[in-house]
């Protein structure tokens, strides 16, 4: 006779063990999380044993390898304001009660929640970085989580890191005083990945217009002159120029692209563009970093009619250009030769109020349209239009509305990789 066996109510089977969950196993999945500023710190509150892997600089070093590009947390912008006759700021206007011009910047956070960062938390201001009124410091560009600034008053360059808080003030040369400039990373650990440098050398390049003070009055144009210095050695190095002068005035920020910078002529606001004609040229300077070698090339045919207009990455790591004409966004890539000499081809043009979503242009208006910056990391230029900035994903042309504003003011996109450590992160993604 089989013996029944009895359960007791209110038990199951034995659960099988639970895989072994190793620091490996768990390093893996969190190397995947996405490097938007709210991940790493969530992961770090888990657990103390969380936190010491996500905090590891052995893992952080990966992490950024991993995915490669920084993330944008925001826009430096800047824009006019003057005082009117009781000292407030205002925007800018033509009233002559104003009394008198200052550059003012504000970081603006173009991420949602809970990515996004405060404004106050890359406050210029609070680094003892004098804006507005006393100390109308122009910012010259951001690049590798850095900003760039130019201090007129004392003719110094200021290096700036937003997250950290750290800078450097360094004295320009005095030929260089109404210079345009690019800050960049000197790192050169093999595998290094630029967003988070905060500790890494840096070199600044100061390019000016006006560095052939002794020239003739009767030679046309301008012999652009550029200089770089080094944190590694302190000291700027010998001044480079070119061997042929060009017609710019103006300059729009540089961009990097591969080892070489690019200025091209200032895009100009459509309410002053006539009257500038004379500004617009189809020259661009380029400075190769490698070659320590400064030079000038000529920009598409359209370049030279164009106000509009912004120097893009391209496919294939060539130099692009996107041009803003009649409504119309045009994309061109510069295609250089076996023997040397280069190209402009077109390859695509495309209807801004197509990618927009904009109902089209209704004839015999106007419609106000500008190009306020670029993003180097994720290929994202920033227009205007109308009344409201949104940010296009040059290659597939996806579009997110960021903001309204009445007024168009050029833009300096900032990126860089948010770890739990920089700044006490935690306060502001997990409230």
């Amino acid at each position: 006779m089989t013996r029944r066996i009895r359960r007791r109510r209110g038990t199951s089977p034995a659960a099988p063990e639970s895989l072994p969950f190793n620091d490996d196993m768990l390093l893996e999945i969190l190397l995947r999380l996405p490097p938007q500023p709210s991940s790493l710190p969530r992961a770090s509150a888990v657990c103390k044993r969380w936190r010491g892997l996500v905090t590891d600089p052995r893992f952080l070093r990966s992490f950024r390898a991993n995915h490669r590009k920084p993330p944008l947390l925001g826009i430096f912008e800047s824009f006019n304001m003057m005082l009117d006759a009781n000292g407030i700021a205002r925007y800018r206007s033509y009233d002559h009660n104003y009394k008198r011009l200052h550059l003012n910047l504000a970081f603006r956070p173009i991420l949602d929640p809970p990515d996004r960062v405060p404004c106050q938390r890359f406050d210029l201001r609070r680094h003892d970085i004098k804006i507005g009124k006393f100390r109308p410091n122009r910012l010259l560009g951001c690049r590798h989580g850095r900003a760039l600034l130019m201090d007129h008053m004392r003719n110094e360059v200021i290096v700036c890191d937003p997250i950290t808080g750290h800078g450097h003030r360094i004295k320009a040369p005095p030929e260089l005083y109404n210079a345009y400039g690019a800050v960049l990373c000197a790192a050169t650990d093999q595998g290094h990945v630029h967003g988070s440098c905060h500790s890494c050398p840096f070199k600044v390049v100061l390019m000016s217009l006006w560095g052939d003070e002794g020239a003739d009055e009767d030679e046309e144009g301008n012999r652009p002159i550029v200089r770089v210095y080094s944190s590694e050695t302190g000291v700027w190095g010998n001044a480079i120029l070119t061997t042929t002068r060009c017609e710019l005035c103006n300059c729009n920020p540089g961009i990097l692209v591969g080892n070489v910078i690019y200025w091209s002529s200032k895009s100009v606001g459509s309410a002053i563009s006539f009257f500038n004609l004379d500004g617009f040229t189809d020259d661009i300077i380029e400075f190769d970093l490698d070659k320590q070698s400064l030079a000038l090339s000529k920009g598409p045919p359209d370049l030279d009619g164009s106000s509009r207009h912004q120097i893009i990455h391209a496919e294939d790591g060539a130099v692009g250009l996107a041009i803003l004409s009649h409504g119309r966004f045009e994309m061109w890539q510069r295609k250089v030769s076996c023997h040397g000499g280069d190209t402009w081809l077109l390859q695509k043009t495309i209807e801004v109020h197509t990618i927009l979503g904009l109902a089209p242009q209704i004839e015999g208006s106007m419609r106000v349209m500008e190009i306020l910056g670029y993003d180097e990391d994720n290929g994202t230029i920033f227009v205007y239009v109308d009344t409201s900035v949104y940010i296009v994903q040059l290659m597939s042309m996806q579009f997110k509305k960021l903001y309204e504003s009445n007024h168009a003011y050029s833009c300096h996109p900032f990126t860089s990789f948010y770890a739990p450590g920089d700044c006490s992160a935690l306060v502001f993604v997990l409230r």
